[in-house]
């Protein structure tokens, strides 16, 4: 759990590193011409990344199931190390696009590893509070982004380019791995579940035995495997979606809003600090809540939440101080809730020989259509007058996330 922890805190802080910066990034790599479409390569960054995760993601989370979650972690946590340090030196946007999408591929398979992990090592009454706990491991990691990021803006330790300082410290993970390889354990539960042949994706099959079916074969083969995963999958590209596409403007919204007032102070600091504290608070308590109301009314209140707080922020809010107001009800809806189902949820509807390739394929294959959003939505901005409208528009997405839960199985006796 512990190694997991860790991991997830890294992730969390290379995430929210190239939003907090992406703007002076930007204003550094951009050509002159460039610069007149800054939305759009602001969308394109973040879109690389998203892809480079998904296509990771989906190879790591079948290798997990194949090789070992322990081994897939180590080297996921490695080479994203590596390559968000080598960032740092990017001189052209296209440098930064390839580099952006390498890191994305290895970081990608961490997180279907840490949630396989938890799911086979925790007592079954611990583990949706357990995953929550997991998932806060990212909340603290983009806390500790912004907070850096902050610190950086205040001090300007290189002046205009201090924004490379962030992926020099996100390169500090690499270090990370001797503590992987020497205290990390193996899943006892995925070891058993491979001696004994229990090839089955739910716990409607009966396939024990023989030949191991290719793992995203055997997810797609049963039927009632193929529902789970189809309407989970619906159900992260809304949160993923969302996220990047509406949540990720958030910063670059409220200094547009402090632009125009005139003033010279950090709002956009102090809104991602209070955004991250939300989505922490969300994650330490998600478990809680799911054990309690159970499953699907969580998603369906984790999704209404991130709709009224989408339409409160870029519809209601016209001043720094009210976006300040209204982030931390922001995060905690659609950074915290919105992520943390996802690590609740999808591994208590599959079985072991193929929990790491579906969840996986839940998260990772939503990042691969969602890496479309962040692009569409910074290509759009200018079509629609502003990150608002644009911002209101891509956020009617949740609602489909108060429909879907509905067809999904309730799970939460099983933690019980």
């Amino acid at each position: 759990m512990k190694g997991a922890f860790l991991g997830w805190i890294f992730d969390g802080y290379e995430a929210l590193a190239l939003i907090v910066v992406l703007s002076p990034l930007l204003n550094s790599l951009l050509t002159t011409s460039q610069a007149a479409s800054k939305p759009f390569y602001a969308g394109l960054v973040i879109g690389i990344t998203l892809l480079g995760w998904g296509i990771g993601g989906l190879v790591g989370g079948v290798l997990a199931d194949y090789i070992g979650r322990k081994t897939v972690m180590m080297w996921s946590v490695f080479l994203y190390a590596l390559f968000t340090g080598l960032t740092a030196f990017s001189d052209t946007i296209v440098t930064l696009c390839v580099l952006r999408f390498i890191t994305g591929l290895a970081m990608g398979s961490e997180w279907s590893t840490g949630i396989a992990l938890v799911a086979e090592t925790w007592p079954p009454e611990a583990k949706a509070k357990g995953a929550g706990f997991l998932q806060s491991g990212f909340g603290w990691g983009t806390l500790a982004a912004a907070f850096i990021w902050y610190v950086l803006q205040l001090i300007g330790p290189i002046g205009v380019d201090s924004w490379r300082v962030m992926f020099v410290v996100g390169a500090l993970p690499a270090f990370f791995v001797l503590y992987i390889r020497k205290d990390v354990d193996e899943s006892e539960e995925w070891i058993t579940a491979l001696k004994s042949q229990e090839w089955g994706a739910t716990e409607q099959s009966t396939e024990k035995g023989g030949k191991r079916p290719f793992t995203l074969k055997q997810v797609f083969t049963e039927r009632e495997a193929v529902r789970r995963i189809l309407l989970t999958s619906l159900l992260s590209v809304v949160s993923i979606a969302g996220w990047w596409a509406v949540s990720s403007w958030l910063t670059e919204y409220t200094r547009i809003l402090s632009a125009a007032q005139g003033g010279q102070f950090h709002w956009d600091s102090y809104v991602s600090l209070l955004y991250t504290a939300g989505a922490i608070v969300a994650y330490m308590a998600s478990g809680f809540i799911a054990d309690s109301i159970g499953r699907r009314w969580f998603l369906f209140l984790t999704f209404a939440g991130s709709l009224a707080t989408t339409f409160l922020i870029y519809s209601y809010a016209s001043t720094p101080m009210e976006i300040l107001i209204f982030s931390p009800i922001n995060g905690f809806f659609t950074l915290g809730c919105a992520f943390a189902w996802l690590a609740i949820y999808p591994s208590e509807l599959f079985n072991t020989s193929v929990r790491s390739t579906a969840v996986s394929f839940v998260f990772n294959s939503a990042r691969l259509l969602a890496c479309l959003f962040p692009i569409a939505a910074g290509a759009m901005i200018k079509a629609f007058g502003g990150i608002a409208p644009t911002a209101l528009a891509f956020g009617s997405i949740y609602v489909i996330g108060l429909i879907v839960p509905w067809f999904l199985p309730e799970t939460v006796e099983r933690s019980n």
